[in-house]
């Protein structure tokens, strides 16, 4: 009678044991990540206030030299030779990381980091016209999965590797740690994320976000002074510029993939597509006279909040960048789509009675929604930029965007599912074709 009571004392003090040695490994694991985003966030944000201040520093060079633009085609082939050389294994950027992620293989070479770096410099300094996006998320991801051999991760860690470069990059490059943390995680359409993937990637997106910040370099800030009161006539009206808002995003990345197949088929030799495309733009910008179609176009998206643009800027924005991206220079798409987006919202308030701000703010945001399949992160990023008060606009113009804006997006290897991806089945009565 006595020995039962003896074996249930030892099992339950072999359960307190193992109990123990569980809550001892999820701390240590704990710690192992936070330490991890630490890295990640400090490093990536740094990557980015360099990048920051150095982009400021060429696009000033270049704007009070403007002689320097008849070099583009020089540095494009100075570009398209690096990649050629040194960088096969990393030249479709963006892509590489989903495609990493959906089907883990190898780990992200650290080239990619300076090579995209030193030539999304160069395209700016002589005047190609793309974004920064691209450069601080790829810099990022690569930061990010060298990681994965330091603390021999396996593939679904290195999944969230991937996640937290992305979110720290997005983060960091535009000082909106709450949407880069999401867009880390829609991008990817929550394909294979855990828990644990989505809390550190808040994580790391703040950490990143504060480096930045501690360096004391500065984002750009938008207003949107005047707000309508909620309405029908106010809502049917912000669905109707949020399908035009869709509808750009679909000929934004539908242009930047024809340049991109075209510079291909007709230039065999990597090197010489960017310096051909380099040579046509040098070309197109003397002609047109003007040079508010190059590099990043701050000042024209920060005018469209106060005045009204000609109905054709986000056209030649859309045109002047894809041919750049399409003929092989680097940089990203993203603030290239809020520039035509903003200008085609200025545009708009010539036509639909909502305040100018307003509009430019739901097109910066809208079309940025359409052409990356991301309307929560898009939504919430308006949210942050100009203040909680405009979020059910620009909400109704995301989410609207994004259905109008078709199945294709700026990124090749973004897989297209959930409700967009049966809408336009439907439609279509076959697989999408997922560029």
């Amino acid at each position: 009678m006595t020995i039962k009571p003896f074996y249930s004392s030892k099992r339950q003090n072999l359960i307190k044991v193992l109990n123990l040695m569980n809550l001892k490994n999820t701390i240590l694991l704990s710690f192992k990540w936070i330490f991890i985003c630490v890295l990640i966030g400090i490093f990536s944000g740094s990557a980015s206030a360099f990048f920051l201040v150095s982009l400021e520093w060429v696009t000033q060079f270049r704007e009070h030299n403007n002689w320097i633009i008849w070099l583009l085609p020089v540095g494009g082939l100075y570009i398209g030779w690096l990649y050629y050389k040194y960088g096969t294994t990393v030249v479709k950027g963006n892509n590489l990381l989903l495609e990493e992620y959906e089907n883990p293989q190898k780990t992200i070479p650290f080239r990619m980091a300076p090579m995209v770096l030193i030539s999304t410099l160069i395209t700016h300094l002589f005047g190609g016209s793309a974004g920064r996006e691209g450069t601080a998320v790829q810099m990022s991801g690569a930061i990010a999965d060298q990681f994965t051999t330091y603390f021999k991760l396996d593939n679904s860690d290195r999944r969230t590797l991937i996640i937290l470069g992305i979110s720290a990059g997005f983060a960091s490059v535009f000082g909106t740690p709450l949407a880069g943390a999401i867009f880390a995680l829609e991008v990817l359409y929550f394909s294979k994320i855990n828990l644990k993937s989505s809390v550190l990637s808040f994580v790391v997106a703040y950490i990143a976000y504060f480096t930045v910040e501690i360096l004391q370099v500065k984002h750009t800030h938008y207003s949107i002074p005047e707000v309508p009161e909620i309405s029908i006539n106010v809502i049917w009206y912000s669905i109707a510029v949020g399908i035009v808002f869709g509808l750009a995003a679909m000929i934004f990345s539908r242009t930047t993939h024809f340049w991109g197949r075209l510079f291909a088929k007709t230039i065999e030799y990597g090197p010489l597509r960017p310096f051909v495309g380099g040579l046509i733009l040098v070309i197109a910008i003397y002609l047109m006279g003007t040079t508010k179609f190059i590099g990043l176009g701050i000042p024209s998206i920060v005018e469209s909040f106060s005045t009204a643009n000609t109905p054709y800027d986000f056209l030649l924005k859309i045109l002047f960048t894809g041919f750049t991206l399409g003929a092989g220079f680097k940089g990203g798409e993203v603030t290239p789509l809020f520039f035509v987006g903003a200008t085609l919202g200025s545009a708009l308030s010539v036509v639909v009675p909502l305040p100018i701000a307003l509009l430019a703010g739901m097109g910066f945001v809208a079309v940025f929604s359409g052409a990356t399949h991301t309307p929560v992160a898009c939504t919430v990023m308006g949210m942050e930029l100009f203040g909680i008060e405009s979020g059910v606009f620009i909400g109704i113009a995301c989410l609207v965007a994004y259905f109008a804006s078709g199945s294709v997006g700026i990124y090749h290897s973004q897989i297209v599912k959930g409700a967009k991806y049966r809408l336009y089945q439907r439609f279509t009565r076959k697989d999408l074709e997922v560029f």
